[in-house]
């Protein structure tokens, strides 16, 4: 696979354990404790996956606003959290962050030795 394809998928799952921990109830529901810590462990175990061959700034910020991203829009989905103008900028702001982290991208020289 992808390297790319298993940070976005662990993206995915970051946003899977941020919801489940909620509905953990501060961890006090057995059953989503349990599925948050599972989501965890894919979460981070792709983004392993993923950092092996691209760079850990690029690859780490990517997982990080898919999570983000999309605990924004499970937030408002499932809980009812609010949508407002400036939260909407705020997460288009990440967003353009993460493009622009992956614009400026520089390769690492290598040595010639």
């Amino acid at each position: 696979m992808n390297p790319w394809a298993w940070v976005m998928v662990g993206g995915v799952f970051e946003t899977a354990w941020a919801v489940t921990m909620k509905l953990s109830d501060g961890f006090s529901d057995l059953w989503w404790t349990a599925a948050t810590v599972a989501f965890i462990g894919c979460s981070v175990y792709l983004l392993d996956r993923g950092l092996r061959k691209i760079p850990v700034g690029g690859g780490y910020a990517v997982w990080v606003g898919i999570g983000a991203i999309g605990s924004i829009v499970m937030g408002v989905a499932l809980f009812g959290e609010g949508v407002g103008l400036a939260r909407m900028a705020s997460a288009a702001a990440i967003v353009a962050g993460i493009i622009g982290l992956e614009l400026t991208h520089k390769p690492a020289e290598t040595s010639g030795d």
